[in-house]
């Protein structure tokens, strides 16, 4: 089971907030739904979101996000006044949908993004906005499935029919580290020497073969 980065608690507004935020940059600012999200990937904030800072997924809105995320790139600054809509918007609905997905993934923003880019997810609303948000969840781990191929440690580990679980007991490796590797939100390339060594002897292949080269 993931650890994830908050409760569920705030999960609903840092739904709210990602959407309002989305809608606001598009709909209110103007701004091309791409260029701003890729604004918010390379902003601390995407980081602080993502890891559950309650200034960001509580205390501030989404506008005043948008207006944050323009000030830290060196853009000229919004001067709009605030607004947020009843109607909520394709743009709000990706918000609110993506704030669920890396939620309940714990996958970081630019690299969902990376394998679904934000106007992607904007065009799915027709189809999935009347849904329950598992379908669109499925969805989105295919479409990262697709592209993200399959590690080679999570090859190696499904052909020796052992789970995580098992490789990291029998390993010594720690069972969030494994979880890391197989999701390439750590690089084993980079990973200590000895942890890929233990993994290797217990999977009865060589060092190499678990790296990604």
């Amino acid at each position: 089971m993931e650890m994830r980065a908050y409760s569920y608690d705030y999960l609903i507004t840092a739904q709210r907030i990602m959407g309002d935020m989305l809608d606001f940059a598009v709909n209110t600012c103007d701004m091309d739904v791409d260029r701003y999200f890729a604004m918010f990937l390379v902003s601390d904030i995407s980081v602080q979101f993502q890891n559950g800072n309650p200034t960001y997924i509580a205390g501030k809105t989404g506008c005043e996000i948008v207006k944050e995320v323009v000030e830290e790139s060196g853009i000229q600054p919004v001067n709009v006044e605030d607004e947020m809509y009843l109607d909520k918007s394709p743009e709000y609905w990706a918000g609110w949908a993506l704030a669920y997905y890396q939620w309940f993934t714990c996958r970081p923003f630019m690299k969902i993004n990376e394998a679904v880019p934000i106007h992607r997810i904007v065009q799915m609303y027709n189809v999935y906005h009347e849904m329950d948000i598992t379908h669109f969840v499925d969805t989105m781990n295919e479409l990262w499935d697709q592209y993200y191929k399959e590690t080679n440690l999570k090859r190696i580990r499904k052909i020796s029919g052992l789970s995580q679980k098992e490789l990291a007991e029998l390993s010594g490796v720690p069972l969030r580290q494994i979880q890391l590797f197989e999701q390439r939100q750590r690089d084993i390339n980079h990973t200590r020497a000895i942890d890929v060594v233990k993994m290797s002897r217990v999977l009865g292949c060589k060092v190499e073969d678990l790296l990604q080269i």
